[in-house]
């Protein structure tokens, strides 16, 4: 199966970020419960705001994912870039590719 990167840019509107925030997270809940989402999580404070997200899924159907998810619908990401991604070495690949 494909395993497709996501990154998000967020705006600055944090608390309208915050304020759909446990919306978001039960959306994400949602796709790790399935095995669609294998991992997420926000960049660290001394990043621009944003997140990284791996699914394990097609291009398409990850595009079509993110148009619902409550940060996008609510209008505080900025920019998203999705790409399929290709591990090849590290201690996660077995992870990723199971």
């Amino acid at each position: 199966m494909t395993i497709v990167a996501v990154t998000y840019r967020y705006t600055d509107d944090v608390a309208r970020r915050d304020g759909v925030l446990p919306q978001h997270r039960d959306w994400l809940r949602r796709f790790a419960d399935q095995g669609v989402l294998l991992v997420s999580g926000p960049y660290g404070p001394d990043e621009p705001r944003g997140a990284l997200l791996l699914f394990r899924a097609e291009k398409a159907q990850v595009r079509a994912l993110l148009e619902k998810d409550p940060f996008a619908v609510a209008g505080v990401i900025a920019r998203t870039e999705i790409a399929v991604w290709e591990p090849v070495i590290g201690s996660v690949l077995a992870a990723v590719r199971s």
